[in-house]
């Protein structure tokens, strides 16, 4: 018996009620089973980083799970690269951030999530805490799996099949930053979180 946790980090001004979030969840509560657990885990990050980070890594280190994988998008991506290479686990990335502190400098300022009105401050000391989070390199390849779309309306396509170079890589032709075609893709990424071929 192998249990798993499973980390969902989602993207700037998004939240764990948005779609893939919500997809993901349903598909992977059914794919656990008493012989094999899975720990579900999407909290609400926060506007810091660092703070971010700080308690998704309280909730790992807490974890009795066998394994870790993590799933991001977006910013959740550029996170999940921090993750995967400090835990040396398995990573879904989609529509990653790769140069997240480059991507977000001309946000810093009162924002509101996609979601909500509630504002928030996203101060300049960010981009700073994301400069400390910034991975140049992933060191195995093999771990991560990067479903990028060459519609995607916010982020270079290219950007990203050039950073994860050598790992497993679905290229979509058109769809959108948000992925809105996702739940055609999530076997597959079920596939790679079990260990079967993506």
């Amino acid at each position: 018996m192998a249990s798993t946790l499973l980390v969902y980090l989602h993207g700037f001004r998004s939240s764990p009620r948005s779609s893939k979030a919500v997809m993901t969840q349903e598909a992977v509560t059914a794919l656990s089973s008493k012989e094999n657990p899975i720990e579900w885990y999407c909290p609400q990050l926060l506007a810091s980083p660092k703070a971010s980070m700080e308690m998704v890594e309280s909730h790992i280190q807490k974890s009795t799970a066998d394994r870790i994988v993590v799933i991001g998008s977006s910013l959740g991506g550029f996170y999940a690269n921090y993750l995967a290479e400090k835990y040396k686990c398995k990573a879904v990335v989609l529509n990653p951030a790769v140069y997240a502190p480059k991507e977000l400098a001309p946000h810093v300022g009162m924002m509101t999530a996609y979601d909500s009105d509630e504002p928030f401050d996203f101060r300049p000391e960010y981009i700073e805490e994301l400069n400390s989070l910034q991975v140049n390199q992933i060191h195995n390849p093999k771990a991560y799996f990067l479903i990028a779309a060459k519609g995607d309306e916010l982020l270079d396509w290219r950007e990203m099949v050039q950073f994860y170079s050598g790992a497993h890589q679905l290229v979509l032709d058109g769809s959108d930053h948000g992925i809105a075609d996702y739940s055609d893709h999530l076997p597959k990424v079920l596939n790679f979180i079990t260990g079967q071929p993506a």
